[in-house]
């Protein structure tokens, strides 16, 4: 609003300035001759120093014999010959006089009589224009509050089209939204037999898996119009803007059939209803409805297939997920280690790699990692390598980022005492020599006590291959491992430090998991403990009901404390036996700071 004001005010000004210009320039001109009295013109005459005279209304132009310029004036109404006889001048001298009389022209009377007038009245009547015309502008921001602000990506833009090809992996989702493009290519086809093209599709997921990649992917397949909206760009604070969103959105979808509508992060609005905010007729459960409807609402042969991502399908109302709404539920997983490689090599793709570089060593690094992680893992590479001054990046660089991507860059301004060093190293020591000694834990890829993000120093372990299923053997394992580094500050120094908490918290945590929903425990039985209800508050649960009593509560108590018991014995009696091998990976540690998976291992072969 401002910058608008201030916008018409500067070229008010401007209009100004030039108008102003233009009658300065005019004055100039017009006072280029000297301005002299009637008594001088005729002793000019008289003294025979007048060539010409121009009378030109009351204005009389004066040219002498030296050509020089003079300019006089009379009475409106009065002759030249009347007023040079009032001037005693002969009759004889009169008649030799060359004297022209010139009528006033257009332009003169316009500059000089009208003109004055009418300039005031325009620069008012554009001021006021550009006043209404602000004030409209607001009236028609007011009118289009309730359309829709969805972005139409056409088929136009071919030189950044998103197809299957730039999406690695997810295979399965690949598949089955491609037969989404051709119900959108051929819906013929499929209608000559009866079956009806699909009206939603819910693609499921992690956060950064790729789900809005592939909802382009499918429209620049399909090759049809692409209208993409964010679930939170339906919602404002006055009631029923969302539902008219809705409406208009749904509108343009139509006229542009076939197309697709995204939305994205769904669940901003189609959370259950009911849950208790806002009472059952809030602005997000009004849109959720406009919705619902708007589905339920295409005639059968409108070729509109709406895609909506959400990863919180459990907070979806169940009437969002039926059939007839959406239809297919597409679940896109995090990516395997071949799956990784292959998003590794499409983000690498123009990005100058070393010969040498292995992106499957990096992909077996990153278990866990989304299409979105690897990314960030190739993008830091790049950055590590520009800040070495190199040209071409290395596995080094991609190793090093993937450490900066899960815990943070280094931080080499923490500068550790050297008692407190001696206690990160035999810590991290603890760890590494109880996870290479049990068979069921993840080998040990890395050691370091150099300080990252918020860790002192950490010990990097990974499986040497994906796993989807996880037995009570890994997760006893685990929790060992976890209270090691406990363990070892209590028998090396005879004292614990706060640097095992975050420890203590990861093993109570799985300690719970195994007994309360895993049924991984000896006296409870093969049943579940607690159950979440969603309640939803700012996005998350705030209440787990319980369905056992304060006995079972009690056993559930007996059971964690035992199993981390055990854990804590099994560690304790590992560094026990094996402290020669523990003083060795410790003074490593603190001779170089870091330890790889090869020489760690060469460490238990000699």
């Amino acid at each position: 609003m401002k910058n608008s004001l201030f916008k018409n005010f500067l070229i008010f000004f401007l209009i100004f300035i030039l108008i102003g210009s233009i009658f300065s320039l005019y004055n100039a001109n017009a006072n280029k001759a000297e301005n002299i009295s009637l008594g001088a013109m005729v002793n000019l005459i008289q003294a025979g120093e007048v060539e010409k005279i121009e009378v030109e209304g009351a204005k009389i132009n004066i040219t002498l014999n030296n050509q020089e310029q003079k300019v006089s004036r009379k009475e409106a109404g009065e002759s030249l010959s009347e007023l040079l006889s009032n001037y005693g001048l002969e009759a004889s001298t009169i008649q030799g006089l060359n004297v022209t009389i010139k009528e006033d022209s257009g332009a003169s009377l316009w500059l000089g009589s009208i003109l004055p007038f009418l300039i005031p009245l325009l620069l008012i009547g554009v001021f006021i224009w550009m006043m209404l015309r602000q004030v409209q502008g607001a009236n028609n921001r007011a009118m289009s509050f309730g359309q829709s602000s969805a972005k139409n990506i056409g088929q136009e833009n071919t030189k950044h089209k998103t197809s299957f090809k730039d999406v690695a992996g997810a295979e399965e989702a690949k598949e089955e939204l491609s037969e989404i493009v051709e119900f959108l290519k051929f819906p013929k086809k499929f209608m000559s037999l009866g079956a009806k093209i699909p009206k939603g599709v819910l693609l499921l997921g992690p956060p950064g898996t790729g789900k809005t990649l592939l909802a382009r992917a499918v429209a620049g397949e399909a090759k049809v119009p692409f209208f993409h909206i964010s679930g939170s760009e339906f919602v404002e604070m006055f009631v029923g803007v969302g539902a008219s969103r809705v409406r208009d959105l749904f509108k343009k979808a139509k006229k542009s059939s076939p197309c697709i509508i995204f939305i994205d992060e769904i669940d901003a609005v189609g959370r259950q209803r009911g849950a208790g905010l806002g009472g059952s007729h809030d602005e997000r459960e009004q849109t959720l409805n406009q919705i619902l409807v708007e589905m339920d609402g295409f005639e059968t042969n409108v070729n509109v297939i709406v895609i909506a991502a959400t990863n919180r399908p459990d907070v979806l109302d169940p009437a969002l997920l039926r059939p007839g709404r959406f239809d297919r539920q597409v679940v896109i997983d995090l990516p395997d280690i071949k799956d990784r490689q292959a998003i590794l090599e499409v983000h690498a793709k123009n990005k100058p790699l070393n010969d040498k570089t292995d992106l499957q060593l990096v992909a077996q690094r990153t278990p866990g990692f989304s299409g979105a992680d690897l990314a960030n893992v190739i993008n830091e590479g790049a950055i590590l390598t520009a800040r070495r001054n190199k040209t071409k990046i290395g596995t080094e660089e991609l190793v090093e980022s993937i450490e900066k991507v899960m815990l943070g860059p280094e931080r080499k301004s923490r500068i550790f005492s050297d008692e407190e060093k001696k206690i990160t190293a035999y810590h991290e020591a603890g760890h590494a020599l109880v996870a290479h000694l049990l068979p069921h834990a993840d080998p040990v890829h890395k050691i370091s006590i150099i300080s990252r993000g918020r860790a002192a120093g950490y010990t990097m372990k990974l499986p040497i291959q994906d796993k989807h299923f996880k037995s009570k053997s890994e997760f006893l394992d685990e929790l060992a491992v976890l209270l090691a580094g406990h363990v070892t500050e209590k028998e090396i120094f005879g004292d614990v430090t706060t640097g095992a908490s975050n420890d203590l918290k990861e093993a109570t945590r799985i300690a719970k998991q195994l007994i309360t929903q895993y049924g991984m425990n000896e006296n409870l039985g093969l049943r579940t403990f607690g159950q979440k209800d969603e309640m939803v508050f700012l996005g998350k649960e705030i209440h787990e009901r319980r369905d056992y009593s304060e006995k079972i509560a009690e056993e559930i108590d007996k059971e964690m404390a035992k199993i981390l018991d055990n854990a804590h014995k099994t560690a304790k009696e590992l560094i026990t036996k094996h402290k020669n091998n523990l003083d060795m990976i410790a003074n490593k540690l603190l001779e170089q700071e870091t330890i790889e998976k090869e020489e760690f291992a060469q460490m238990f072969q000699k």
